[in-house]
């Protein structure tokens, strides 16, 4: 799961939730490298097979931000150019393995990149995939900012997303949660508002949000560039 910088100089807020720290969660992830598959493969299964549909429709060149070890990959048709970055330089090793392993001659690149600084000239990406990175990374907006910018107009941005309680007996336990889950490298509490704000400044439309498993605490949003 990708991250980025701290201080990026965007003007929309990011102030939800307890801060996240770049190094930190870079290091987090490499400790839950070795075990990653086997711990969160399964429970994210059905998102990752969603949102590579989701891109699949669009078709054309992706950026996947967060590869992570790279589940998702064998999941995109071959005839997808593919390219993957990650923060964690042990979670993209595992990810150049499975690559070699199930000889994935359609990933193009993977790369240890900073989700809030993009690599890319603008207009690089038919789709940018992102599966339970935004939550993530210290300023979600600012990451945001830079898939919407790498993204072709007319192009898709696809998120599976962890959306938090607005209200009752899960918002609490969110909270109580929230100083442990940002030491383990991501937020429990992450409001639908704050993508529906930032949604309203950037040059997109939100065109479907749906339910993940499990419980629904999870969500797939597809966000279209609109044409210049």
């Amino acid at each position: 799961m990708a991250i980025g910088m701290h201080d990026t100089g965007s003007s929309r807020p990011a102030t939800l939730g307890p801060d996240l720290d770049r190094d930190g969660v870079a290091k987090a992830y490499g400790r839950w490298a070795p075990v990653y598959d086997l711990v969160f493969g399964p429970v994210f299964a059905q998102g990752r097979t969603l949102a590579a549909a989701a891109a699949e429709r669009i078709g054309g060149r992706i950026l996947e931000v967060g590869v992570g070890t790279g589940l998702s990959l064998p999941a995109y048709r071959h005839a997808r150019s593919i390219v993957g970055i990650d923060i964690s330089a042990p979670m993209l090793e595992k990810a150049r393995q499975r690559v070699a392993r199930l000889r994935l001659r359609n990933v193009e690149r993977l790369a240890v990149m900073d989700a809030e600084h993009l690599d890319f000239a603008d207009a690089s990406f038919d789709v940018v995939v992102a599966q339970y990175v935004v939550t993530a990374v210290p300023n979600p907006e600012a990451a945001l900012d830079e898939f919407a910018r790498v993204l072709r107009p007319g192009g898709e941005i696809v998120i599976t997303t962890r959306i938090g309680a607005e209200s009752g007996f899960r918002r609490v336990v969110e909270h109580a949660l929230a100083p442990v889950t940002s030491r383990l490298g991501w937020r429990t509490e992450f409001a639908w508002e704050r993508y529906a704000a930032w949604a309203v400044t950037a040059p997109v439309e939100i065109v479907e949000r749906r339910a993940l498993p499990p419980l629904g605490h999870f969500s797939l949003l597809r966000l279209r560039k609109r044409d210049a």
